[in-house]
């Protein structure tokens, strides 16, 4: 298993929307409005960025899906800010 990062810019409502719905049914988790990270073997990832292509089809759109190998992934930095109403902004910052 890989960790990936993919991410999209497509016009299109609709399609748009579909493939948030791929990257969900394949285990992504959503970081921002078009853009997924998780976990994939390379298997599922050419699956899934086949049925995105597919889905996609002559519409315009930019799809990019990144495997980030285990060394990176451990390297990544991270800003998550969470607001809630029990509790003031919290602010998380891993460094791995």
């Amino acid at each position: 298993m890989m960790h990936v990062l993919l991410i999209y810019d497509v016009p299109h409502d609709g399609t748009r929307n579909k493939i948030a719905e791929l990257c969900l049914d394949y285990g992504l988790d959503r970081i921002q409005y078009s853009s997924f990270s998780g976990t994939l073997s390379r298997t599922n990832q050419e699956e899934l960025f086949q049925r995105i292509k597919k889905r996609l089809g002559k519409r315009d759109g930019d799809v990019r899906l990144l495997s980030i190998c285990q060394k990176d992934w451990a390297q990544r930095l991270e800003i998550h800010n969470e607001k809630n109403n029990a509790a003031p902004k919290v602010n998380r910052i891993k460094i791995a």
